[in-house]
């Protein structure tokens, strides 16, 4: 196993082990993320990017000066700019696509809205779902809307529907081009998919009924009429295409991010300027999460590296242990790389490499449940936080600037992720990982 992981770290531009302390950034970094908007919200937002990329910054420096590995950082980097082209061409090519509601959505609609969104974020990604839907799923909603109308939508569009296809979330992807076949997720994960999905439905439509309910008589009456949708901007639908036929290209280097860009750039162009002011749409949400990932991909490679390091030390020789392993770190660190650490973790305990594709398909066919149990934990616990995965911030950022009240780190932790994730994600391990299995 610590061949096997010496080399996955030389692959992957690991190199020297980095010092505990340089994990410092990366907790200041959330920290920041977490209590910053709350302490001083007005300061917050006009020095987020100083904050950013002045700790991005101290991380890059002991990298390239003091470890002499300023490979590990150029390959972070170009990690970084995939990651950004990706969701900033989904962002504004969504944008100049309009959705337009009339009505008001019964609580019954709203989850077979939600329903509908986790199944076409497998086609589109969860962050185009992500960004396409929340804007229509604030207006059918736009005289009761709370908390938690963003909050679940997070949790089901933006995070957990995209578990059945590689195109669906980044960690999937990755899995795919490491050799796990395409269908290979759908055969194995569609059970906890629909479980996780129905039950976060159910926990939805209970709020969301009470919620209704509360509503004043006339509201309710509102609720009675029919609603109208009307889209426009469907132009856009032939760059998202190419979005998504350009994510699946490898060589040469640079041009799957050069023609996501030219998507973005015809897409703004050939849409007209009322769509975009239909949309309410400005720049601000994807300056926020370019800055915010910025320090975070850069700040979060000690870590990152620190586990690949120690994972055997980790005691992972269960599935139950590398789904609540996987999802842990997933919660907080960018879980495609995340998933990539456990993943070489499983392989090594059965001496196969990462890096062999034949390696991948050996472990898919005899010890698939590590695989699942990765793919799951990566893909799931995305929803823990904000910073679990690159769309949450986004979804976040849309629905303030449309003046929706939205949760602060910790409230939607410790009020949301918490009390209805982890029971379901225990369930999920009982169901999947334990010796009384069902899966």
């Amino acid at each position: 196993m610590i061949l096997d992981m010496n080399c996955f770290m030389l692959a992957t531009g690991v190199g020297l082990e980095p010092h505990p302390a340089m994990m410092l950034p990366f907790a200041l970094m959330l920290l920041a993320i977490a209590l910053l908007p709350f302490i001083n919200r007005h300061w917050w937002e006009r020095h987020f990017p100083k904050v950013a990329a002045g700790l991005g910054a101290l991380t890059t420096v002991y990298y390239v000066f003091v470890l002499g590995n300023a490979g590990r950082m150029l390959h972070v980097g170009h990690e970084y700019l995939s990651f950004i082209a990706l969701i900033g061409s989904l962002f504004v090519v969504a944008g100049g696509i309009h959705i337009d509601v009339k009505g008001e959505a019964k609580p019954w609609v709203n989850c077979l809205f939600l329903f509908i969104s986790a199944v076409l974020a497998n086609v589109i990604g969860t962050t185009g779902a992500s960004i396409l839907l929340i804007r229509p799923w604030i207006r059918m909603n736009k005289y009761r809307i709370t908390a938690f109308h963003i909050v679940f939508f997070i949790f089901i569009v933006s995070n957990v529907g995209g578990c059945l296809t590689p195109i669906g979330d980044p960690p999937l992807f990755l899995g795919y081009l490491k050799g796990v076949p395409f269908w290979w997720v759908l055969e194995k994960c569609w059970a906890a998919w629909a479980i996780a999905v129905a039950g976060l439905i159910a926990i939805f439509y209970a709020l969301d009924r009470r919620n209704f309910l509360r509503a004043p008589p006339e509201m309710r009456e509102v609720e009675t009429r029919r609603e109208i949708w009307k889209i426009e901007g469907w132009r856009n639908v032939g760059f998202l295409g190419l979005i998504l036929a350009a994510v699946f290209i490898k060589q040469p280097v640079g041009l799957r991010e050069a023609l996501m860009a030219s998507a973005a750039v015809g897409s703004w162009f050939a849409t007209p300027k009322r769509i975009h002011e239909a949309n309410a749409f400005n720049f601000h949400p994807i300056r926020e999460v370019a800055w915010l990932f910025a320090g975070i991909f850069a700040t979060m490679v000690p870590a990152l590296d620190y586990l690949e390091l120690h994972a055997g030390q980790l005691g992972l020789n269960s599935e139950m242990k590398f789904f609540w392993l996987t999802g842990a770190a997933s919660s907080v660190l960018d879980n495609a790389p995340t998933y990539l650490t456990f993943l070489a973790a499983a392989m090594g305990l059965h001496n196969l490499s990462l890096n062999n594709p034949e390696h991948v398909r050996q472990l898919v066919a005899t010890h698939d449940h590590a695989l699942i149990a990765v793919s799951l934990g990566a893909v799931f616990f995305g929803a823990m936080t904000y910073i679990g995965n690159g769309p949450n911030f986004m979804v976040k950022s849309i629905a303030e600037q449309a003046g929706v009240k939205t949760p602060d780190f910790f409230t939607y932790l410790l009020k949301y992720a918490l009390p209805i994730l982890v029971p379901l994600m225990a369930l999920i391990s009982l169901l999947f990982f334990s010796r009384w299995r069902v899966f």
